[in-house]
């Protein structure tokens, strides 16, 4: 009856734009449609006593967004944020866009932000055995390579230029939409987590896949026209029966790999370790390049029982080299015969990983209390370094806690655009337009 009733308060203001309010309502429905949505935030659709914006839901309209200065909850240091650090596009695939700004003030981080006790257990809370979750983001993008939304708390408790927090927390991490960080700056890239803390020996989560294709970006001085040609669906998927979690930009997963320099790469070279570490602690003794306090339940190990393809590289009487194409790594394989004539693999070599899809064995982090887990934010995650993150409109943002098909990420990458692959348009909306 609320969602009703609310819907109802919407469509008043709306009442003469008759043909984008009917647009608006198709797109919005056509996002709903999709099996499993958890929520849906346009940023049209505001809670009446406050305007806050809310999310669609199966359920009706449901969590509202606050604003928040993660620097001064956490450090006690900057000003409070309020809505209007969050000034209004008033065009975009769904009528309005967020913009999250440049902002001088190192002590000012401002997110949108959903408190923890009003979605744990729910629909949102995506984590545990068996839970897969996708997402997509209507975006411009415009500088930067952080966040841009989902449950992603960093935590307070590790040490960097922002000095020690006033109020310390542990990462409280479970999955999130990134353009791209370390491993491909301005991608659209996917970040899940199994502990909500680090990986691979690093102190930071490093298991992510990207797209090899940027964002596309307006710039970081684009004016309203610039901004408006720059309209993107960027998104993804954690399949948690498939083991493997994808990025997508535009509709589109392309296949990635990284090959050259990969154990120096600034962000696969923790997996690339990973999987190196698991080969080496299955022989017996010490090898060399061994890190014996490797923790055991880090290691990477995808699939290799059998490759999907052998490529000889070199061939003696005592000696053989091969190129192993697993699904997710290339292998360089050594033999060498023994006495008795039997050949024996005696190295194994990592010379190439796949980051998408990149393979994640384990099931996404699942608080058990509220005060486990982190947040769901929009525009910035809490992290240490405080940095400005990523600079940019936000037009809207769909959760859904199932694996959604490569068609469905399609559709959705259709909501709102015309045209195919790069040079499609965005058929925007304009608030003025909606309310007229």
């Amino acid at each position: 009856m609320f969602y009703r009733l609310t819907l109802l308060l919407l469509s008043i203001t709306m009442l003469s734009g008759a043909q984008p309010q009917a647009e608006y309502q198709q797109r919005v429905e056509a996002v709903r449609a999709i099996q499993g949505l958890a929520a849906f935030w346009d940023f049209v659709l505001r809670e009446p006593q406050t305007n806050r914006f809310l999310a669609h839901t199966p359920s009706g309209p449901l969590y509202p967004l606050n604003a928040a200065n993660y620097v001064r909850d956490y450090w006690q240091e900057g000003r409070a944020a309020t809505y209007d650090d969050f000034p209004i596009l008033g065009v975009g695939p769904f009528g309005q866009g967020v913009r999250i700004l440049d902002e001088p003030e190192a002590t000012f981080r401002p997110t949108l932000l959903l408190e923890r006790a009003r979605f744990h257990d729910g629909p949102l809370d995506v984590g545990g055995p068996g839970r897969s979750v996708s997402m997509a983001v209507w975006m411009v993008h415009q500088e930067g390579n952080h966040a841009v939304a989902g449950i992603w708390h960093e935590g307070t408790d590790l040490q960097h230029q922002g000095g020690s927090a006033a109020r310390v927390e542990t990462g409280r991490r479970q999955y999130a939409l990134f353009t791209g960080l370390a491993a491909n700056r301005g991608a659209s890239a996917v970040h899940v987590s199994e502990n909500g803390r680090s990986s691979f020996g690093d102190r930071y989560a490093r298991n992510l896949a990207t797209t090899k294709r940027l964002i596309p970006s307006a710039g970081k001085e684009a004016d309203d026209q610039a901004i408006n040609d720059h309209w993107s669906v960027a998104g993804f998927v954690f399949d948690n029966q498939r083991n493997v979690a994808i990025a997508y930009l535009d509709g589109e997963a392309e296949d990635f790999w990284i090959e050259e320099g990969l154990f120096e790469h600034p962000f696969f070279k923790w997996p690339a370790n990973g999987w190196k570490q698991a080969q080496l602690r299955r022989m017996p003794g010490l090898q060399d390049g061994e890190d014996p306090d490797f923790p055991g339940d880090q290691f990477y190990a995808p699939p290799e029982e059998r490759p999907l393809r052998r490529k000889r590289i070199a061939s003696t009487s005592s000696e053989r080299i091969w190129e192993h194409t697993y699904e997710y790594t290339r292998v360089r394989v050594t033999e060498r015969r023994t006495p008795g004539g039997v050949w024996e693999v005696t190295s194994r070599e990592l010379i190439a990983l796949r980051v998408n899809p990149f393979w994640f064995g384990h099931d996404l982090y699942k608080p058990r209390l509220p005060e486990e887990g982190g947040p769901f934010t929009i525009g910035r995650v809490i992290h240490s370094s405080r940095s400005v993150g990523t600079v940019g409109v936000i037009g809207g943002v769909a959760v859904y806690n199932r694996a959604l098909t490569p068609a469905e990420m399609r559709k959705l990458a259709a909501v709102g655009f015309s045209g195919n692959g790069a040079r499609r348009r965005a058929k925007l909306l304009r608030v003025d337009d909606l309310a007229r």
